[in-house]
């Protein structure tokens, strides 16, 4: 066996595994991202509203847990042969959807990396480019990667990590994702983040609005928009990039009074105390089986003089039905439903700002309870930004995940070593006999 090439193998595996594990891990720990990512592809094609949105969530789940579960598996070196064939199928496909979108740039984020990194599509490209050589070379010389678990034993990793990243997802669809990379985290100053340093080059935008009248459609742009025609019922927004310049984390929120058409979103961000913020992108398929929760939380708000407002994208029917379902009496008010789907995955959910700083964020299945709206939120853990425990988490996931399976390699190689000792001694007693 020449020792270059193996060591070159080996090289190329560390680094489909490690890409593979990190790209798989990020998207499969927020499902919902992975599931909006697919339907801008479903768009993309011309099938939108053709494939159920439960389908797509679905298929953000598996694919996610399937590059994870390849990452690992590569790494590790179980079921060499098989696995380096799937991962070369896997990175043919990844590279020509790539090729695509560096031709025909249809979507400005691949997002491969989820929201943790950005490329742009020729980037993404390239790096797949480099990532299916990798693998044709694997898939070449699969038996040349160095093995960590004996074959006896490599069921249980497998099943362990299936197990361990289907997990992660459905956790993180219940509640929120385990770790926020998008630009609304908790301890976000929302006006801050918006904010463009003197002198710096502004990106130009051009926001289109999508109004419907008698069950016809029109766009119209901030010129023409009908503010004093109220038969013009406002859908949806479109906003495209015409010159780029510099981007702050946060460049598209803004909140919308539809009655007066006014901006008020210096309004809510300078409030002199907490607001509730219910974030619901679509009213009409939001969930509404926890709307007592919520209208126990605007209760409570009320009677400690805090604001408790709605933001959505959904039309004046769309609001009007919720509030027949759960009797809502809090106003709402129009934010893009992409900028919406960003600040909180969660349909709907709930953000707790204090002068425009996020000090919290909730699912609609882990919302406040009873319990912990008895004092006014000063008083209370719920009124306090909590401390930063992304170290908390990476250490559980190593205790939970990584711990037990160094433990498994380190067993398996015990087990390994023993059973060759054994024989050799067998070989050596035998050779005494004769």
């Amino acid at each position: 066996m020449s020792i270059p090439k193996s060591v070159f193998v080996n090289i190329c595996r560390a680094l489909l595994a490690i890409t593979f594990i990190f790209s798989g891990f990020v998207k499969a720990i927020d499902p919902m991202g992975t599931q909006y990512k697919l339907d801008d592809y479903v768009k993309a094609v011309g099938m939108a509203g053709i494939i159920p949105e439960w389908i797509l969530l679905m298929l953000s789940v598996i694919l996610s847990a399937l590059e994870f579960t390849l990452g690992v598996l590569m790494l590790m070196a179980i079921r060499r042969r098989l696995v380096s064939r799937l991962t070369l199928v896997f990175m043919t496909v990844m590279t020509a959807v790539t090729l695509w979108l560096a031709v025909a740039n249809p979507i400005q984020d691949c997002g491969c990396f989820g929201d943790a990194i950005h490329l742009t599509n020729a980037q993404t490209f390239a790096k797949n480019v480099v990532l299916l050589l990798s693998a044709c070379i694997v898939a070449k010389w699969p038996l040349l990667q160095h093995r960590f678990i004996s074959k006896t034993n490599q069921w249980i990793a497998v099943n362990f990590t299936i197990i361990f990243i289907f997990a992660a997802s459905l956790f993180s669809l219940y509640y929120l994702p385990i770790f926020d990379f998008r630009p609304y985290y908790i301890g976000q100053n929302i006006q801050k983040a918006m904010e463009i340093p003197p002198g710096a080059k502004r990106t130009k935008y051009k926001t289109t609005f999508i109004c419907v009248k008698n069950g016809v459609e029109r766009e119209f742009d901030e010129n023409n928009y009908p503010y004093n025609d109220t038969t013009w019922v406002f859908k949806d927004t479109r906003q495209e990039i015409l010159e780029h310049g510099y981007e702050p984390p946060i460049h598209d929120f803004s909140i919308t009074d539809e009655k007066t058409g006014a901006d008020i979103t210096r309004q809510i961000l300078n409030w002199k105390g907490y607001t509730f913020l219910l974030i619901a992108p679509l009213l009409e398929i939001a969930d509404d089986s926890n709307f007592a929760d919520i209208e126990r939380i605007y209760q409570y708000a009320k009677i400690n003089g805090y604001s408790f407002i709605g933001l959505t994208s959904s039309t004046y029917c769309g609001r009007n039905r919720w509030r027949e379902l759960t009797g809502a009496e809090y106003p709402f008010y129009t934010t893009d439903g992409t900028t919406l789907k960003t600040i909180v995955r969660s349909n709907p959910g709930l953000v707790l700002l204090y002068q425009g700083t996020i000090i919290n964020k909730w699912s609609t299945n882990n919302m406040p309870g009873e319990k912990q709206l008895t004092a006014p939120l000063a008083l209370t853990e719920l009124g306090r930004e909590p401390s930063n425990n992304t170290w908390t988490k990476i250490l559980l996931i190593v205790l939970g995940y990584v711990l037990p399976l160094v433990l498994l390699i380190i067993a398996d190689r015990l087990w390994a070593w023993t059973r060759w000792l054994r024989k050799r001694e067998q070989q050596v007693m035998k050779e005494e006999n004769e």
